[in-house]
């Protein structure tokens, strides 16, 4: 997968090519169509795999109590609960979500299960954070890079608001080099899911643009790149399932 060409007026939504000014509105949709189920279509769509991935994302962050930590496209809340309870009373977590349907549910099932006082919630952008310089000693994104329109912007946005000597932590769906996986990787992505949308949260199209964006998103390789052009050191990635998924880091200096 390489780069978007940035002279372009057009962007990728799934497979199809759009306005690059629309995309955001498109994702939205998306979106706000998939919050109330977000949660079991997660563990009905990985069979429960992504709590292992997420527990991973939480294990390399090495987040310590009284730390500042940002969740972007925290969405239904997995990484913000877990990092409130790590930074404890002196730390604060903000939980950020461009999309307002995924914030509320994200901030009603953290409230319901106690979770308060250090978490913050922010209706934010990633292309241009609105948080100062050099804020957060951990920055994570779990399952929305793919959906953000220009992901240049958005590494350099994450850059600037991490303080000298922290993390970014990219959790990402990616590409996987093993033929038969890859075969069969495809045939649960463009068959099955769409159904298991259509069934459980009558929305295939929904679960489509998923699997698409997924697709077009940049390989292991390439984001490595990407984050190294923004300004990141000591870069790697770590394959889980196979490459399914991508753990990346990089290290502001």
């Amino acid at each position: 997968m390489t780069r978007t060409d940035k002279s372009s007026g057009t962007t990728h939504f799934g497979f199809k090519q759009v306005p690059k000014g629309e995309k955001e509105s498109r994702v939205a949709g998306v979106f706000h169509s998939v919050a109330s189920n977000y949660d079991i279509m997660n563990d009905l769509m990985s069979m429960g795999i992504h709590r292992v991935w997420k527990r991973f994302t939480i294990e390399m962050s090495a987040a310590r109590p009284g730390q500042q930590i940002l969740d972007i496209a925290g969405g239904t809340g997995d990484l913000t609960k877990q990092f409130s309870r790590i930074v404890g009373h002196t730390g604060r977590v903000v939980l950020a979500d461009i999309n307002a349907s995924m914030l509320h549910v994200g901030r009603d099932r953290l409230v319901d299960e106690g979770i308060a006082g250090n978490v913050e919630y922010v209706q934010a952008n990633a292309e241009c954070l609105p948080f100062d310089d050099n804020t957060f000693d951990c920055v994570t994104i779990a399952f929305g890079l793919r959906n953000v329109t220009n992901k240049d912007a958005a590494l350099q946005s994450m850059h600037r608001v991490l303080k000298p000597g922290g993390r970014l932590l990219i959790l990402e769906f990616s590409k996987t080099h093993n033929p038969l996986l890859t075969k069969v990787y495809d045939t649960y992505s463009f068959k099955v899911l769409p159904l298991i949308g259509k069934l459980v949260a009558n929305d295939a199209e929904s679960y489509r643009y998923l699997a698409e964006s997924i697709r077009m998103h940049p390989d292991q390789d390439t984001l490595e790149v990407m984050m190294e052009d923004a300004g990141f050191v000591n870069t790697d990635y770590h394959n889980m399932t196979g490459g399914i998924v991508a753990l990346h880091k990089g290290i502001k200096p």
